[in-house]
């Protein structure tokens, strides 16, 4: 780890015809997203790259990028930085990852799917935004905001490249916690049999498809209840429920609490924090 704190980052735009000319190094660990188009990385070997994946490079690798179509990438390169922040570099990229370009170093791909790419990509102009500006504490806010887009990128990035048809599916509940989904409607958009999707769904998110929109629904209810002033009947209606007797029913199931109370008590609590 170096003494000196040093993140580079931006937003690159490049039309098809991009390409680096010949290989190239960095001291630093290179952490870069594909927002939009298609390119090709190149190293010891060839990977293809789209819209939401992800390559981290390690520091002093040779590698190189073309572009197929015009492309914009998102990128990051870390030097200097804590322990804390090279901890969880090394946990996106899993065992055998260091980030210290060795003679058996490699790249390691993750991808996003569409939603948390650009829920990723609002992240990242805020962080790109807030270092263009005038900071007291520059290593603190560096530090804060490189662990907050890392935790990110943990906790929603996935390994299989392949599994990631499944999370358009993930993508399609999030986006209609309203209504009724149906796993043959699911697994036919990810390209699966019934059986099939169940089982790679269940490895990626830990939970059954059915399980996941109740957690969806929960999550934008909790939101709708803390953030906003919505009629608890308009929340019920946005979140799938058509009888506000049901949804209480089944708000108070999971939080322990009915909605109104819930709400209160949410208040109550933001309120004493700031007194």
């Amino acid at each position: 780890m170096q003494d000196e704190l040093d993140i580079r980052s931006f937003i690159g735009t490049h039309d098809a015809d991009f390409y680096d000319d010949g290989f190239h190094r960095h001291s630093a660990v290179e952490v870069s997203i594909v927002l939009e188009g298609r390119c090709l990385f190149e190293w010891s070997s060839r990977s293809w790259m789209e819209a939401g994946h992800i390559v981290i490079i390690p520091s002093d690798l040779s590698h190189r990028f073309e572009a197929v179509t015009n492309v914009r990438f998102g990128v990051i390169l870390l030097q200097g930085v804590t322990a804390r922040t090279m901890e969880l570099v090394t946990k996106l990229g899993g065992s055998g990852f260091t980030g210290d370009g060795g003679a058996e170093s490699s790249p390691i791909f993750l991808a996003l799917s569409r939603l948390d790419k650009e829920r990723f990509e609002r992240l990242f102009r805020e962080w790109l935004r807030m270092k263009a500006s005038f900071l007291k504490e520059k290593r603190a806010n560096y530090s804060a905001w490189m662990e907050v887009l890392l935790l990110f990128l943990l906790e929603h990035s996935q390994q299989d490249l392949q599994g990631m048809t499944v999370t358009k599916a993930a993508d399609y509940i999030r986006e209609n916690v309203q209504e009724s989904v149906h796993i043959s409607d699911l697994a036919e958009m990810a390209g699966f049999t019934e059986p099939a999707f169940r089982r790679v769904f269940e490895q990626m998110y830990g939970v059954s498809p059915k399980q996941y929109q109740q957690q969806c629904r929960l999550q934008e209810a909790k939101w709708l209840l803390s953030s906003t002033d919505k009629d608890i009947r308009e929340i019920a209606d946005q979140v799938g429920f058509f009888r506000l007797h049901s949804f209480s029913q089944w708000f108070k199931e999971q939080e322990g609490l009915p909605p109104t109370v819930w709400r209160k008590s949410q208040r109550l609590q933001h309120g004493s924090m700031l007194d």
